[in-house]
């Protein structure tokens, strides 16, 4: 049986997916990236083989896609490497192919889809600040001793969600501190945090964008049903959550990979390779380049970076 790999490197979070001929999801995982990529990618397909073991599937597709996709790319020499935007499009419309708009929310960004007869239309991402992110969410959990996992739980319970100005991290950590030692209940804390999730992402992400049905909520802030509510709320619409929301990425990008099969299969022993990787500054134009080179064991195999034709590849 032929199988194919789509792995979704972000920076949380590392999951990957294969897929069979048929499309369906036959093996998964999802686990802590820990800022550094390529070891969690080699525990991610340990995983994966560990799966599939004794089932007799060629590897003959492997995608990336993630914030780390050119790099995990070129580690396990992908035949495809393709941005969120398109991954977790394919990865959606495959499952839910009536869907016109997509909300996602990851660990440290978030980004909306618009969709239209199963062609993104439009788009936007939010990179530049965390506030409204997992990232985001788990610091204030922290902050309020109780465990993220319970926070949607937590704000389904609040009469009177506090408002929270969550615009920017460190005025909604600021406004947070005060509403507590004003004496606010923990719960309408929590569930103004989850409002102003929604609020931020709606202002800033979403802001021009024309949503409509069928939504479906996607990332990891996609498990806290208090956000899901708060979007139902704020949208008037029914919001849906999918229970594979975080492989979707991985997903769109191991569907992608079947359009251009690899000619020999794919080998899990990549993961007893040693990779490592340097980064320099470009000296030879004003651009000052930050070029970076991959190794794998001790030999040069790939570097991105360089803007112009004078960019040093240092072999």
């Amino acid at each position: 049986m032929n199988g194919f790999l789509g792995i979704d490197i972000g920076s949380i979070s590392t999951k990957g997916v294969i897929i069979n001929e048929n499309r369906e999801i036959i093996a998964s995982s999802y686990l802590w990236t820990k800022g550094n990529p390529i070891e969690a990618v080699k525990q991610l397909l340990q995983e994966l083989e560990e799966k599939i073991k004794g089932k007799n599937i060629s590897i003959y597709g492997v995608g990336t896609t993630g914030s780390a996709r050119r790099l995990i790319g070129s580690m396990l020499g992908a035949n495809i490497i393709k941005n969120e935007i398109t991954a977790h499009a394919m990865g959606t419309l495959s499952l839910h192919p009536d869907v016109r708009t997509i909300f996602e929310i990851g660990g440290q960004d978030s980004k909306i889809i618009l969709l239209e007869n199963g062609i993104v239309t439009d788009y936007a991402m939010n990179t530049l600040c965390a506030a409204g992110t997992g990232a985001f969410l788990s610091s204030q959990a922290e902050r309020l001793g109780v465990h993220v996992e319970d926070f949607g739980k937590i704000a389904l319970s609040a009469k009177h969600p506090t408002k929270i100005a969550a615009r920017c991290t460190v005025f909604a950590e600021s406004d947070l501190v005060h509403k507590m030692q004003m004496g606010y209940a923990k719960e309408d804390i929590i569930a103004g945090l989850c409002k102003s999730v929604v609020s931020n992402y709606l202002n800033n992400v979403g802001k021009g964008k024309k949503i409509k049905e069928p939504i479906l909520f996607q990332g990891g802030v996609s498990k806290n049903i208090g956000v899901q509510k708060a979007f139902e709320e704020a949208t008037g619409c029914p919001v849906s959550v999918d229970d594979c929301g975080h492989l979707m990425g991985a997903l769109g990008v191991a569907l992608l990979s079947m359009k251009q099969p690899l000619k020999e299969p794919f080998q899990f022993s990549v993961t007893d390779q040693d990779f490592e990787t340097k980064g320099i500054e470009c000296q030879r134009c004003p651009n000052h380049c930050e070029i970076i080179s991959v190794r794998k064991n001790k030999q040069f195999i790939d570097a991105w970076g360089n803007r112009c034709e004078k960019g040093v590849i240092q072999k």
